[in-house]
C-alpha cells in the first residue's frame, strides 16, 4: 500500500503498521488509505493507553454517526441545500410556523433542499412547506421531544443523533446556507456558533438569515443587543454584522441565499493560497478592481486566474470552474464576504 499522504502518525510498531496496511488492502483499499490507516491507529492506541470505557465511547458513536451521516447525504451532493433553525415550541398557528412554512416552499422551488432539526415547532414547518422529498431531519435524540416529526418519520433521509457536537457538525458541513426563526437557548447557541465559525473561518462563508415573522421583533432585539454590547464595547468589529442579514420579507430571505451562488462556488486552500471556484470568468477591469479594493486582506501578490491545482484534480474538485487564487491573511473574514459579494453583484 502507498498511502496518497503519508504523516508521521504510526503506532510505534513497524510490524503492526504493515499489517494495518495490508488490512486495509485486503479490505478493499481506498484512495485515501492513509487516512483509514490514521483512524486505525487512533483507535488502537486509545486502547494501549487504557482510555476509560466511557471515552471509547463517545469516540465509537461519534464515528457512528458522522459516518451514517456522510453515506446519507452523499447521493445529493450536487444539490444546495439550507439548514432551519428555530424553537421546537412554536406552534401551527404561529406566525413563525407560517412564515417558515412559506419560506421552505419558495426556497425548494429554486431547486434547494431543506435540512432541520426533524422535531416539532419550526423544525416541521420547514419540512411540510418544502416537502419531504426535498427535505433532511437531523435528529437529536433527548428524553423530551424524542420523537421526529411525522412529515419526516420513517423517511431514508431522516438521520438520529445522540451527540450534539455530530450532529452540529453534520448541519455546518451539509449546509450552504442557514436561515433562523425565533427559538430558545438552542437557537441563540446555534446563531452565535454559525457566526463564530464563520468570523473565525472555521466554517466557509455562507449566507446567514435571521427571518422575522410578521408581528416579531425577536431579531430586531437581538440586533440592538448585539450592536449596545458587542459592538459598542470592541467585542466584534463593524465589518462582522456583514455575516448576517435580517429581515421579514421571504423573497429577500430567498434572493440573500440564491445571490450569494449567482458567481461564487466554492474555496479551497491550496499551495498556501485560497482558491475560489466561480461560475465564471471575471473580466481584466473586474479583477484589477478586486485587487485595488482588496488589497488590505492579501498576505503578498495579487488575485490571479489559476487553473485546477493538481491537488484539486486528484480530489476531482469543480475542476471545470474558472479559479481566481490569492494569498489570503486569515484574519478579516468579514472581508472575505465582502470579496465573495462583489463578485455577485457584477453583471
Amino acid at each position: 500500500m502507498s498511502p496518497r499522504r503519508r504523516s508521521g502518525y504510526r503506532t510505534g510498531d513497524d510490524a503492526l503498521d504493515e499489517r494495518i496496511r495490508r488490512l486495509i488492502t485486503e479490505a478493499g483499499g481506498s484512495a485515501d488509505d492513509d487516512l483509514i490507516f490514521e483512524m486505525v491507529v487512533s483507535a488502537l492506541r486509545m486502547g494501549r493507553e487504557e482510555v476509560d470505557r466511557g471515552e471509547l465511547k463517545i469516540a465509537s458513536a461519534a464515528l457512528k454517526e458522522l459516518r451514517y451521516a456522510f453515506h446519507v447525504f452523499a447521493p445529493y451532493q450536487g444539490t444546495r441545500k439550507v439548514a432551519i433553525f428555530g424553537s421546537a415550541r412554536t406552534v401551527a398557528d404561529d406566525p413563525g410556523y407560517r412564515c417558515t412554512q412559506r419560506f421552505a416552499g419558495a426556497i425548494a422551488e429554486e431547486g434547494w433542499m431543506v435540512l432541520t432539526g426533524a422535531g416539532p415547532g419550526i423544525m416541521a414547518a420547514g419540512i411540510e412547506g418544502a416537502g419531504a422529498a426535498r427535505s433532511f431531519g437531523v435528529n437529536i435524540v433527548l428524553p423530551f421531544e424524542a420523537e421526529p416529526a411525522p412529515v419526516i418519520a420513517g423517511d431514508p433521509k431522516l438521520i438520529n443523533f445522540r451527540y450534539f457536537f455530530t450532529r452540529k457538525l453534520t448541519f455546518v458541513k451539509e449546509a450552504d446556507a442557514f436561515v433562523l426563526l425565533p427559538g430558545g437557548f438552542g437557537t441563540m447557541d446555534e446563531a452565535f456558533e454559525l457566526l463564530t465559525l464563520v468570523q473565525t473561518g472555521r466554517a466557509e462563508p455562507a449566507p446567514i438569515v435571521l427571518l422575522e415573522p410578521e408581528g416579531s421583533s425577536y431579531w430586531e432585539t437581538w440586533e440592538s443587543f448585539v450592536r449596545e454590547e458587542l459592538l459598542s464595547n470592541g467585542m466584534i468589529s463593524e465589518g462582522d454584522l456583514c455575516l448576517v442579514r435580517i429581515t421579514d420579507d421571504i423573497g429577500v430571505a430567498v434572493e440573500e441565499i440564491t445571490s450569494f451562488y449567482a458567481t461564487y462556488h466554492s474555496l479551497r486552500y491550496v499551495g498556501g493560497r485560497l482558491v475560489l471556484r466561480l461560475h465564471r470568468e471575471v473580466a481584466d477591469d473586474e479583477l484589477a478592481s478586486l485587487n485595488t479594493d482588496f488589497a488590505d486582506i492579501m498576505s503578498s501578490g495579487r488575485i490571479e486566474r489559476v487553473g485546477a491545482h493538481d491537488r484539486e484534480i486528484a480530489d476531482r474538485d469543480a475542476v471545470e470552474l474558472p479559479r481566481l487564487a490569492f494569498r489570503f491573511d486569515q484574519e478579516r473574514f468579514d472581508r472575505l464576504r465582502q470579496l465573495i459579494d462583489a463578485l455577485n453583484r457584477a453583471p
